[in-house]
C-alpha cells in the first residue's frame, strides 16, 4: 500500500471519532414519566444528553403538542415545553431530536392515573411518627451497600456511617406502630444520597444516612429498597389505613447531585465570589427595616461549603421542583409534605409550589420547617392574620413556638412567666394563625437533642409533656423511640440523637419492639403513650373540638377540649407537691356536668368541685352529667 495512504488512515479515524463524539443523543428526560388527567395540562421535560441542546425537537403522538424548546447555556441540556390533551390516552411516544442528518430519539410514557389513596393529607385526627430510616429496623441486609455507589461503608459501630436500615424494617414493624396509636409515618428524606463521605468535623467524616443530601430526584435510595419497594411500602401503610409523608428540601442538594456536576444554567445555583454561608437569621424577610443584602444572605447563603444552595429564582429550576412534587405524590401515592428549611427558600417559589400542589391534590398538607424563636416569625411562614406584603399559603407548619415553650414549662419553676405559663402564653399568640390547628407539634425531632435528656430523665415531666402533646391543639407528632424512652444530646454530633432503635437490627442484645424486651420504666412509658394517642384517635374532641385555657394559677393549668358530643377537661399541677383544685372559676365549661372518668386510669369520679392533683401530675378527665 502506498505510504502517503497508510499516513492517512489514522487521520481518517480521527476525524471519525471526533464526528461520533459530538453525535447528539438523548439519555435521560425528567420528569421520567407523565400521566394524563392532571390539572395542569403543561408539562416541561428536562432533556440531558450529549449536544442534547443542538437539536430540533418533534413529538407525534395523539393530544400531545410541543409548543416551545429552550435551549439551555450548557449544551447538553434542552427543555421542551408541552400541553397535555384531557383527552390524551396512556402511552408511549417517541422524543425526537434532529440536527442535520444527526437523529436522537427517547421513548416516554404517558401513564393513567391510580385510583387508590394518595393527597389525603394529615390533620388533627393523626398521630405522626418520625423515623429516620437507616436507624429504625434493618429488614433486608442484601441492600446494606453497593459496589456501585460512592459511600459503600456500613458500620454500626460508627455513629454517622451508615448502619442499613430500610423500608423493609420499617413494614416489618407497622404492627408495633399501630398499637402504639400510629396513624401517619413520616421518614426523613429516602431519595438517593450517592455521595462521597462529608467532612463533618475535623477529625470525623460523615455519611448521608439521615437522606439530606439529594443526588438524584427521581430515584429512591436502593439501600433503603429502591422506587418499587418505596411505592409498595406506601401501598400497605394505605392498606392499614395509614398514611405517608415525604420529606422535600427544595433549599440546596449534595455537591455530588449530578445537575451540579453538569449545570444546566451558569445560576441553576446560588453562587458567591467567595464560599458564604446563610445568615439563618429569619428576621430579614419580615422586619420592616431590613436591608436588601440581610434578605440575600439569608436566603442565597450556602448551609454548608458540600450543599450547593439552588437559586429557585431561575424557572426552569423552580419548575424541575415543583414537577418533582408533583411527580413523587402520584408515582408514590403521597399523603403530606414536610418541606426541610423552609425559610431559607424563595418566598415566591414556596407559594408556587405549594399551590401547585395543592390544585392537583386539594386535600394535601404541606407543613414546613421554619425553626425560628417567636409566633410572628412562625406565624409569618404560614396562612396567617398578619399585616404583611408577603402572605404565604402554606396550610401548616412544624409549632416551634408550642415546642420551645413545652420545654421551658417543663424545665422551669413556676413563676409569673415561668413553668406552666410558657405552654398558656404560646397558646395566647394562636390568633396570629388563619389554622392552628394544622401546625405540626412535637417535643423532639431529629436536630433537636432528646426530650427526655432536655428533662433531665424525670418520667413524671415526661408524661406531662406528653399529655399536652395528645390533648391539645394541632396535628402531634412522636419521634422514634421516644416511647421506649431513648435519650441523649447532640454532644459531640447529631449522630447521638439518631442511635438505632434497639431490637431492629441483628445481633441486638435488647429488643424494644416487644413488651418483653423492655423495663418495666420503658413499659410504663410506653403503655401511657399508648393509651394516650389511642384515646385521642378515638376522641374527636381531642382531635378538632374547640380548646379553652384558663390562666395558670399556685402552679397548675387547666384547659378543656369540647365540641357538641363530649368535654374532656385537662388538669396541671406542675408542683412538687398534691394540690386540691377548686374548680368552681371553670363554671363556663363545666356547667351541667358532674361525674368525670380519669382517661388514664379509668378511675370515676363523683364530685367535681374539687380536684385532688398529685405531684407532678396531669389528669385527663372524660366529663358527664
Amino acid at each position: 500500500m502506498n505510504r502517503s495512504v497508510l499516513l492517512l488512515i489514522p487521520l481518517v479515524l480521527l476525524v471519525h471519532f471526533q464526528t461520533l463524539a459530538q453525535t447528539a443523543s438523548i439519555q435521560r428526560v425528567d420528569p421520567t414519566n407523565w400521566w394524563v388527567g392532571m390539572k395542569n395540562t403543561n408539562l416541561q421535560l428536562l432533556v440531558y444528553g450529549p449536544k442534547a441542546g443542538s437539536l430540533t425537537y418533534s413529538i407525534n403522538y395523539p393530544g400531545v403538542k410541543l409548543l416551545k424548546t429552550h435551549p439551555a447555556e450548557n449544551p447538553d441540556f434542552a427543555f421542551l415545553d408541552l400541553t397535555i390533551s384531557p383527552t390524551a390516552k396512556p402511552g408511549t411516544f417517541r422524543i425526537v431530536g434532529k440536527n442535520g442528518s444527526q437523529t436522537a430519539s427517547h421513548s416516554y410514557e404517558l401513564k393513567a392515573r391510580t385510583s387508590g389513596p394518595k393527597g389525603q393529607g394529615v390533620s388533627s385526627a393523626d398521630f405522626i411518627y418520625l423515623i429516620m430510616p437507616d436507624r429504625f429496623a434493618n429488614g433486608d441486609p442484601a441492600n446494606d451497600a453497593f459496589a456501585d455507589m460512592l459511600d459503600n461503608k456500613v458500620d454500626r459501630s460508627v455513629p454517622h456511617l451508615r448502619h442499613g436500615g430500610d423500608l423493609q424494617g420499617i413494614t416489618n414493624h407497622l404492627d408495633y406502630l399501630q398499637e402504639l396509636g400510629v396513624t401517619a409515618i413520616w421518614m426523613t428524606p429516602v431519595l438517593v444520597n450517592d455521595e462521597t463521605l462529608k467532612q463533618e468535623a475535623p477529625d470525623r467524616m460523615q455519611a448521608g444516612y439521615h437522606g439530606y443530601h439529594f443526588t438524584d430526584h427521581y430515584q429512591i435510595d436502593k439501600r433503603f429498597g429502591g422506587n418499587e419497594v418505596y411505592r409498595q411500602f406506601a401501598q400497605t401503610l394505605h392498606q392499614r389505613g395509614m398514611k405517608l409523608v415525604q420529606d422535600a428540601v427544595y433549599n440546596h442538594v449534595s455537591d455530588d447531585h449530578w445537575l451540579y456536576k453538569n449545570q444546566p444554567f451558569k445560576d441553576w445555583f446560588n453562587q458567591w465570589p467567595a464560599y458564604t454561608g446563610s445568615s439563618h437569621k429569619e428576621q430579614a424577610l419580615y422586619d420592616p427595616y431590613a436591608s436588601a443584602i440581610d434578605r440575600k444572605v439569608l436566603l442565597d447563603g450556602w448551609f454548608t461549603p458540600f450543599l450547593p444552595d439552588l437559586n429557585l429564582r431561575n424557572p426552569f429550576l423552580a419548575t424541575y421542583l415543583i414537577q418533582n412534587a408533583i411527580w413523587s405524590t402520584e408515582a408514590f401515592s403521597l399523603d403530606a409534605w414536610r418541606v426541610d428549611t423552609y425559610k431559607y427558600n424563595d418566598l415566591n417559589f414556596l407559594n408556587r409550589c405549594n399551590q401547585a400542589l395543592m390544585t392537583e391534590f386539594p386535600n394535601i398538607h404541606i407543613f414546613g420547617e421554619s425553626w425560628v424563636g417567636n409566633p410572628v416569625a412562625q406565624a409569618f411562614f404560614v396562612k396567617n392574620r398578619i399585616d404583611q406584603p408577603f402572605k404565604s399559603n402554606q396550610p401548616g407548619g412544624l409549632d416551634f413556638v408550642l415546642y420551645d415553650a413545652t420545654n421551658a414549662a417543663l424545665r422551669e419553676d413556676f413563676g409569673w412567666d415561668s413553668g406552666v405559663n410558657r405552654f398558656y402564653q404560646a397558646l395566647t399568640t394562636d390568633g396570629l394563625y388563619t389554622d392552628p390547628q394544622k401546625l405540626v407539634t412535637f417535643l423532639e425531632n431529629h436536630d433537636t437533642d432528646r426530650y427526655l435528656s432536655v428533662i433531665g430523665d424525670d418520667l413524671a415531666k415526661y408524661k406531662m409533656g406528653v399529655t399536652w402533646l395528645l390533648t391539645t391543639r394541632g396535628i402531634p407528632s412522636w419521634y422514634y423511640g421516644t416511647e421506649v424512652l431513648m435519650k441523649n444530646t447532640k454532644n459531640p454530633s447529631d449522630a447521638e440523637v439518631r442511635r438505632d432503635f434497639p431490637g431492629g437490627f441483628s445481633g441486638d442484645r435488647e429488643n424494644k419492639f416487644s413488651d418483653a424486651g423492655r423495663t418495666e420504666r420503658e413499659k410504663d412509658a410506653f403503655n401511657y403513650v399508648k393509651k394516650l394517642a389511642n384515646y385521642r384517635k378515638n376522641t374527636p374532641a381531642l382531635q378538632s373540638g374547640k380548646l379553652m385555657q384558663y390562666v395558670p394559677q399556685n402552679g397548675t393549668y387547666v384547659y378543656f377540649r369540647y365540641n357538641g358530643s363530649k368535654t374532656v377537661l385537662v388538669a396541671t399541677n406542675s408542683l412538687d407537691r398534691e394540690v386540691t383544685l377548686e374548680t368552681a372559676r371553670f363554671s363556663e365549661r363545666l356547667s351541667g356536668f358532674s361525674k368525670a372518668r380519669n382517661v388514664l386510669t379509668d378511675e370515676s369520679i363523683n364530685n367535681l368541685t374539687t380536684l385532688k392533683l398529685p405531684a407532678k401530675t396531669v389528669v385527663v378527665l372524660e366529663l358527664s352529667r
